[in-house]
């Protein structure tokens, strides 16, 4: 996924500069003359490489002074997404990075961690601040819907997505809607991306790390053989045949070029057509400006046009909601808090609604909540730990001698203060527990 991803951005990055798909595999697109341009090629292939590969709830530990171990968790987001327990230093770190506590059609909701609760640090992600999604039934219930009404009026409905992530939730839902209506079969659905078949294959490869229902249907068949959609490795929008009602995801999901934008610039004009909004929009980009219904909007040319098309929003982001956030952070438990990945009026809510949770505890109970802009270092103190503990067997000796002795001598000191005789030299001494420079040993 991550050789897709991150390759699909150096195509992109040469259709910006007017070149082709093709280009940067000679290494000329990609130069690193360009400032535009963050890697090339030979640099992605050399991470790429170094790339290992663990599973969920897999203990590394990278046998360094600082006791660095960390294990990964699933995070619900898109396939193979995974938080980070990490272990340094004797302090605890909880990173969700994007996380869904929702489970959909495919995938599986967030885990909470088993076994370390409490964590000195939790950075969570914002995104959606302190709004609250509908309920899943309600949004699937609306999307079919908006789908139904501007193909059954002749229109073509235009629903921008990201190649990998929730287009693949949203291509489940509409193929199975098709299969359960029958007066909308003849009306064809596209997944124009470049990447589509080979995403897809991805998906159909790994269906077995997904979740219940869909490796329950794995015994029937592979669920992302789909029966009413059509992949097109390429598009030309020019010579596009939509002459007739017909569905069209196109990435990329924010509108700001490619296919996606191609489309919704012929499209926009026309009254019977549509555009639906079904993941998060980023502010300042085409997808997130016409949720505003604007009068006119820019093509991608410069020209200015009316945008008579219907445009709706229905959130089918994989990123948790206000409540669904605020319980996860309620059940960890967490001492401090590190807000990212959000726009800062959403984020400021977001702490502001959290220190209200807060506030019913006790003050010294509270996390502190931090939400730091880019390049801000944030610093936390800790006190060192530092302690002996007697554990084991050397625990029961001491306290069989210690009961021994108070029999022989009635005014001997209680057993809780009678000390051991130091050894000798030569005598094996085993169960203490020493803590010390932030790494821990018997």
């Amino acid at each position: 996924v991550i050789r897709l991803l991150l390759g699909n951005y150096l195509r992109l990055m040469a259709m910006k500069r007017g070149g082709n798909s093709a280009s940067h595999d000679g290494g000329d697109a990609n130069s690193a003359s360009n400032p535009d341009v963050l890697y090339t090629e030979a640099e992605l292939q050399s991470c790429v490489d170094k790339i290992e590969l663990i599973d969920y709830h897999q203990t590394i530990d990278l046998n360094l002074p600082s006791g660095l171990k960390f294990h990964a968790l699933n995070a619900g987001h898109v396939l193979g997404a995974a938080m980070f327990f990490i272990e340094i230093g004797g302090r605890t770190v909880l990173y969700t990075g994007d996380y869904s506590m929702e489970e959909d059609r495919h995938l599986m909701a967030a885990e909470l961690p088993k076994y370390h609760v409490q964590p000195d640090l939790l950075i969570v992600e914002s995104t959606y601040g302190v709004q609250v999604h509908a309920s899943r039934a309600e949004r699937e219930a609306r999307f079919t819907g908006t789908i139904e009404r501007i193909v059954t009026g002749g229109g073509r409905c235009l629903i921008p997505v990201f190649a990998l992530g929730r287009a693949q939730e949203l291509l489940l839902i509409l193929d199975e809607y098709w299969s359960e209506h029958p007066h909308l079969q003849n009306v064809p659905i596209y997944y124009a991306s470049k990447m589509a078949s080979r995403a897809l294959r991805v998906y159909r490869t790994y269906a077995n790390m997904m979740n219940e229902r869909i490796r329950c249907k794995m015994d029937l068949g592979n669920p992302f053989e789909f029966q009413f959609i059509r992949n097109l490795k390429s598009i030309d929008v020019e010579g596009f045949d939509d002459r007739g009602a017909s569905v069209v995801f196109a990435s990329p999901g924010m509108l700001q070029s490619g296919v996606s934008r191609q489309l919704f610039d012929r499209w926009a004009t026309d009254p019977k057509n549509g555009v639906l909004i079904a993941g998060y929009a980023v502010e300042h980009t085409l997808a997130k400006e016409i949720m505003s219904q604007p009068k006119e909007v820019v093509t991608l040319e410069g020209r200015r046009q009316p945008l008579n098309c219907l445009v709706d929003y229905v959130s089918f982001s994989a990123h948790v909601d206000f409540v669904q956030n605020r319980d996860f952070i309620t059940k960890v438990e967490p001492r401090n808090i590190i807000l990212v990945h959000g726009a800062k009026e959403e984020m400021g809510r977001l702490k502001g609604a959290l220190m209200l949770h807060y506030n019913k505890l006790p003050e010294n109970k509270r996390p502190t909540i931090a939400m730091p802009p880019n390049e801000v270092d944030v610093k936390l103190i800790f006190t060192r730990r530092r302690s002996a503990k007697v554990m084991g067997k050397l625990a029961q000796q001491q306290q069989t001698e210690d009961e021994e002795q108070n029999e022989k001598d009635e005014s001997a000191t209680p057993a809780t203060g009678t000390k051991l005789a130091e050894p000798k030299e030569g005598d094996p001494i085993r169960g203490i527990l020493v803590t010390q420079q932030n790494s821990s040993k018997i």
